[in-house]
């Protein structure tokens, strides 16, 4: 059951000192609107992970990276705090970071402590309020530290802003590389180098393969958080796109696939039913899923394969003891 209230306001930090501009390169509405009717028009049907995150499922991620089932978060905030100071000196003196689905950046406050002279921080997040809050508290905390937050869809082309700096060092953290196909992810990864340029660097976090039952247990956690973040993402339906889908007709599912080696994140249809977005008519099947997220695990011989596809080396590789997760670095090949 669950026990974050799915309706309750997020806490909002205190009023900063420093307001900050937002580069707002946010999706249009009516992205929302053809992705989800070209996801829930295939076979099978699908909805893109990227849409989970409304203000409200950015707060209830926040939830989940807290659950004890949930280890990718704090093994990696282990991994950064013991090897924080090796991180900085591999990204070197005035770097930009520039940072991927930053979300509130708890992790980037590790990094900035040990950067030495960091030229600015960007992060950059598809949810502008949540954005926007996290990053008015984190210059509140950093004075003097240039902070320019960007509203987009990092998936897609789009210029971040420019500052002066020795280097720019993408800032990947979390396991949302693992979000991808093999062939996204390469994508994704050729355009990273684009951004952090010729003598840049990406320092990210890939998810490890482990027992697939530690995995099942991280996706359905035993209060319910996760299945109301996957179950949030049709509230927005409803709430942005005028559908009419009854969340009590559809269930959260996480399934182990060994084959590709991911996790597949699914809602599943209890009954046969019928649902609308707008004047667009959707028909289910009792028993039939909706595909919301991959989870890709990976061992380092494979990301290393990927990243060399994708024209990257890694340089530096750290782990936990129980090599649960990594954090890596990165430079051109």
């Amino acid at each position: 059951m669950l026990e974050v209230q799915r309706h309750s306001p997020r806490p909002r930090p205190a009023s900063p000192n420093r307001a900050l501009p937002l580069v707002d390169l946010a999706p249009a509405a009516s992205d929302l609107r053809r992705d989800a009717l070209a996801g829930l028009s295939a076979t099978p049907k699908t909805l893109p992970c990227k849409y989970f995150y409304d203000d409200h499922g950015s707060w209830l991620f926040d939830q989940i990276c807290a659950l004890p089932e949930y280890y990718p978060t704090r093994t990696e905030l282990v991994i950064s705090r013991r090897y924080a100071a090796e991180m900085a000196a591999a990204c070197g003196p005035q770097a930009l970071l520039l940072e991927l689905g930053s979300g509130s950046s708890t992790k980037t406050r590790i990094i900035l402590d040990h950067l030495r002279a960091p030229a600015g921080y960007v992060p950059v997040d598809i949810a502008r309020e949540f954005l926007r809050h996290a990053a008015d508290e984190l210059a509140s905390a950093y004075a003097g530290l240039p902070v320019i937050p960007v509203c987009a869809d990092f998936t897609q082309p789009f210029t971040p802003p420019v500052l002066a700096a020795r280097r720019t060092v993408v800032y990947f953290p979390g396991s949302t590389i693992g979000n991808f196909t093999a062939d996204e992810a390469t994508q994704l990864l050729r355009t990273i180098g684009g951004l952090m340029g010729p003598e840049g660097g990406l320092l990210i976090g890939v998810d490890l393969r482990k027992d697939p039952n530690v995995l099942l247990r991280a996706y359905n956690d035993a209060k319910g958080v996760t299945a109301a973040f996957n179950l949030n993402l049709l509230t927005r339906l409803n709430r942005e796109l005028a559908a009419d889908f009854d969340l009590t007709h559809f269930e959260h599912r996480a399934v182990w696939d060994p084959t590709p080696g991911r996790i597949e994140m699914q809602l599943v249809s209890k009954r046969d039913q019928t649902v609308h977005i707008g004047d667009q008519t959707i028909e289910f099947h009792a028993g039939e899923p909706i595909r919301t997220e991959y989870s890709h695990k990976y061992t380092l011989e494979q990301f290393a394969g990927m990243a060399r596809a994708a024209s990257l080396t890694v340089r530096k590789v750290w782990t936990d003891h129980a090599r649960l997760f990594s954090v890596q670095y990165l430079t051109r090949a």
